[in-house]
Parts: structure tokens; sequence; C-alpha cells
């Protein structure tokens, strides 16, 4: 957890946890090392009994079900326990799986990511953009489904206008784009700081539902993340994506996977409205929604063309749906838009998946990612358990 900052079980559990099958990954002092978990009426029960990593456990038949009636489970502790750091560490609820990111799935970040490409990365020249192209592109892409005739003929409007853009292409276009957002076991949990690359000065939070994969592409469930953006790098150059994206604490997920079942199903999970809220020690206050009902490709899709005969993901993977909120709330001047600031507290919240809360530091002031695979396989054979994995 961030010194000085406070996280609370109650503030971050979905709004009916008591009927949820919540999945977790906590690092216990008490077992001296990372532990799967599920997480019942506030305390934090170790399921490395069952499966030692996530993403074992995920593989398993009718996981949901199980743990639902899982009974004897040893208990770590509180959850506050974890989250005041006396008992340990909240850490992200994955471990072995491949961190992945569609792009550009709603058309107001569409309209954004285009502004970024014409502005070539300078926030000063946003605003002007964005008044040119908000009444041409802004009701054109509107409900708009992927792929479909109709955006075909969107396109060829377009690209009479002089308007058509990469990432338009890939945002109503056959081909969904599916980046590689963060190594396996590297994105932060809840409570922890989360990155902004020091070279950059026009970056946001991306707000997001993220899919738990299996290996063969069955959706088991989903959870929040935070998909750190670098605006001014990105549109510098698309080639620059990578740089972007994929930093040091650059990648938030939490703070529990909640395991679809007859309480919380894939249909549940498509009337989700996700919500934003930036608090900066300025003073600044920003908010925003993602209603996952404009998203312009399915859950079933998106996975479908991350996960197939041509791409497997033999330890699963966990998917960002991307976002609709694209800041433009002025900050630092009139016309800059939204930039985030050192210190700022960023909260991304859904009833039904709880609250993820993390605050904004550089990456070279954020922890040092230095556990990774092979001190994972290394604690779990120390502690008996290379058999679980």
């Amino acid at each position: 957890m961030v010194a000085g900052q406070v996280v609370t079980a109650s503030g971050i559990l979905p709004a009916d946890a008591q009927d949820a099958v919540l999945v977790g990954r906590v690092w216990s002092k008490a077992e001296d090392g990372p532990c799967p978990v599920l997480i019942r009426d506030g305390q934090v029960f170790n399921l490395t009994g069952i499966a030692a990593t996530v993403s074992s456990l995920f593989e398993m038949p009718e996981i949901a079900a199980r743990l639902k009636q899982a009974s004897g489970l040893p208990d770590l502790g509180p959850l506050d326990a974890f989250l005041d750091s006396s008992a340990g560490q909240l850490l992200a609820p994955i471990d072995l799986q491949s961190v992945k990111a569609a792009g550009v799935t709603f058309a107001d970040s569409m309209l954004e990511r285009v502004i970024e490409e014409q502005a070539k990365g300078d926030s000063s020249r946003a605003l002007e953009i964005r008044e040119r192209l908000a009444p041409v592109l802004g009701g054109s892409l509107r409900g708009v489904k992927a792929g479909s005739e109709e955006a075909r003929k969107v396109k060829a409007l377009l690209q009479d206008m002089g308007l058509w853009s990469q990432y338009l292409e890939v945002g109503i276009g056959p081909d969904a784009e599916i980046f590689t957002k963060a190594q396996p076991m590297s994105p932060v949990g809840c409570g922890a700081k989360a990155g902004i690359h020091p070279i950059s000065e026009w970056n946001n939070p991306e707000p997001e539902v993220v899919l738990a994969v299996r290996s063969d592409g069955v959706i088991l469930g989903a959870t929040l993340g935070n998909d750190v953006n670098l605006r001014d790098v990105e549109g510098r150059s698309a080639l620059l994506l990578g740089k972007a994206k994929d930093n040091n604490a650059s990648c938030a997920i939490g703070p529990f996977i909640r395991l679809f079942d007859e309480g919380f199903t894939i249909d549940d999970l498509r009337k989700v409205r996700v919500s934003l809220l930036v608090e900066g020690e300025d003073g600044f206050v920003m908010t925003g929604e993602s209603p996952m009902e404009a998203i312009s490709r399915s859950p079933e899709e998106l996975t479908g063309q991350l996960r197939n005969r041509n791409h497997q993901y033999p330890d699963g993977a966990v998917l960002f749906l991307g976002t609709m909120f694209a800041p433009v709330k002025d900050r630092r001047g009139v016309g800059q838009g939204f930039t985030h600031e050192i210190g700022d507290r960023v909260e991304i919240h859904t009833p039904k998946l709880g609250r993820l809360i993390n605050w904004i530091d550089r990456t070279d002031a954020c922890p040092e990612w230095t556990f990774g695979l092979r001190e994972l396989f290394r604690n779990l054979a120390r502690r008996g358990l290379a058999d679980k994995v």
C-alpha cells in the first residue's frame, strides 16, 4: 500500500460482495509468499491447497461452483489486514496470465485517438483539432457496429473526405486492435502506485473492464483495470505503442476477479457502467463514465480475436476491453486538456466489481518490478507447492 494513503475492505468490495465469488491474490507474511485467495465475508482464504497460482486455479472445471461450495479453507485473516500491510499486501489478482488489451473500442475514444494522431503528440493542438473533427467524426461513429456493412460505408465516406485514420481502421474495421499491455506478473494491484513515464507531459488513466480468459478461450469472469496511457508518446507515432503502454507500474488490475455464476453473468457485465474519479493534491477533480453498452465489439468477439486457432495462451489471459473515456478537462492551461500530476488518486468503480484505487507517481519512482516468474517458481518450490502450479 502507498504510505499515508488509506484503502479499506468496505471501500473496494462489490456492493453485493456477500453473493459474489471473488478470487484475489495476496502476498502473505504468514506464508512468506504469494497466494491465490478467496474473499468471503471480508476474510481472506488461502487457495494454495487447491492451486498455487491463479492461472492453474482457473483451468479447473466448474471453478466458480467449486469455490462457492468450498469449506475448511485456511483463513489468512481479514482483508483489511492486507490493506494496512499488517498481514501482507493485496496484489493484482493474476499471475501467469498474458496481459492483453483491446484498443479503440468506443466511439469517443476513437475520436480522441485520431486527435492524438493529428496533433502528433502536442496537447496544445488538441482543442483546435477536436473542434474541427468532432462534428464530422462524432456523429459518424456512434452506434456503428465494427466490421459491418454500415462501417464499410462510413469508411468509404471518411476516405473521400480525407479523414480516414489507422485508429478508425481498428475501431470500426473487421480486425480489432489487440496488443500486449504488460508482462505476466508485472501489473500492480489496488492500493499501489501506478506509473507515468517521466518523458510524458500528456497522459491519462483509462478505466476499463478486464476479462479473465481461460486457456481454451472461455471467459470466466471480470475485474477492473487502468490501462495507463501516454497520449503524447503514442500520438507521435503508433509504432511507439509499446513505449506508451508497457512501463513500470503502468498497468493496474483489481481489486478481485469476480467469477461468473447465476448471480453475475456475461449479460450482467454488458450492462455495467465504469466510473472514474481523479483527485489531485492540487485540488483538481475529474469524473467520467464508460457504459459497456456503448462498446463497438462484444466481449465475446474481442476474446475470439484474442484467442483462436492462430493464437493460443496456455496459461490463460486477461483482456482489457477498452474505454470510451478520453479526458479533455483542462488542467495546466486553456485548451491543453487533462494530464496527470504526481500524487493523483485514481478510483475506478462499478458496483458489481468493486473499486480499483491507485496513486500516480513517476515510473522511476514506483517500486521496481523484481518478482518475476523465476522468483515465483523458486518461492513455490521452497514452500512445497511446486506440484500445485
